[in-house]
């Protein structure tokens, strides 16, 4: 505590020191709490599992049949012997290339036609009909048209990953868009800024965080479809080999695919997350917000 009779008997630098040392008794604090959090994360995912694995060695069949499951030990053995072979990870690799490629080409064409549309009424009458005629269709409907069109499979896989994101990302960016305060605009030209200015220091700042949320959210859809897609009409890829394991009976090999699939999607939903805290670190937070 800091009082006028102690600082002067301490020195001027004592404040200083006592902003330091709550500076470091709140970073501790952080640090304890992110550590806490891990840990019930990690307690809640162990516990899933402990219940999986009980269910399946006895054979449980409580409504649902739990005897046929295979258990997390025979899914973990799979997975070390896919571990050893190449196959695996070229399959990780093809549908990795598959989802950034596709995703990629959505977020830069869907933020630029969001913010298209929301800035210019013309461009809203004549894109935003045959955009909204199209959205409610699910991307994996379009499987049929891009076996049509495109001329390899390849190819119509990453259009459908593209259509999956690019709905999402311009609908969120749209929104993000015109919620934005007119004061702001207005404020810069007030001041003597142009179009360009008033774009690339007020609109596209100010609506990172929609567009964000618009990313994650696109990014989610765009694994299901990739992996839809892929038991459809893939060569290789994760939902490709995950499909063969299930026409072969190999229900192990079918966790493991589900498995990679989640950490895969998760990882990459984080990092667009991730992505998006750092560049809005303007925002305000509220108490536990960053994570």
């Amino acid at each position: 505590m800091s009082t006028p009779a102690l600082d002067a008997t301490l020195g001027p630098g004592a404040p200083a020191v006592e902003c330091a040392d709550a500076a470091t008794a709140t970073g501790r604090a952080r640090t304890a709490a992110g550590l806490r959090g891990w840990a019930v994360r990690l307690a809640s995912l162990a516990a899933v599992v402990a219940l999986w694995q009980w269910l399946t060695v006895t054979d449980a069949r409580i409504g649902l049949r739990f005897d046929r499951l295979p258990s997390p030990a025979e899914v973990a053995a799979e997975f070390g012997r896919q571990l050893g072979t190449g196959i695996y990870y070229l399959d990780l690799a093809q549908s990795m290339i598959r989802i950034l490629t596709g995703f990629a080409l959505a977020a830069v064409l869907g933020i630029a036609l969001g913010v298209l549309v929301a800035r210019s009424r013309w461009a809203g009458d004549v894109l935003l009909p045959p955009i909204e005629v199209v959205r409610p269709i699910p991307a994996i409907a379009l499987v049929p048209i891009a076996i049509l069109v495109f001329p390899t499979d390849e190819q119509g896989i990453v259009f459908i990953t593209f259509a999956a994101a690019f709905f999402p990302i311009m609908v969120s960016t749209r929104h993000a868009v015109r919620a934005l305060p007119t004061l702001w605009e207005d404020a810069v030209r007030t001041m003597g800024g142009g179009r360009a200015h008033v774009l690339w220091n007020v609109v596209l700042p100010g609506t990172l965080p929609g567009v964000f949320g618009g990313l994650s959210v696109g990014m989610g859809v765009a694994w299901i479809c990739v992996i839809s897609a892929e038991m459809i009409s893939g060569e290789f890829g994760v939902g490709y080999r995950t499909w063969h394991a299930y026409t072969v009976v190999d229900y192990p090999a079918v966790l493991v695919g589900m498995a990679s699939i989640g950490v895969l999607g998760w990882v990459a939903s984080a990092s667009i997350e991730l992505l998006g805290r750092r560049l809005t670190r303007w925002l305000p937070r509220g108490e536990g917000g960053a994570r």
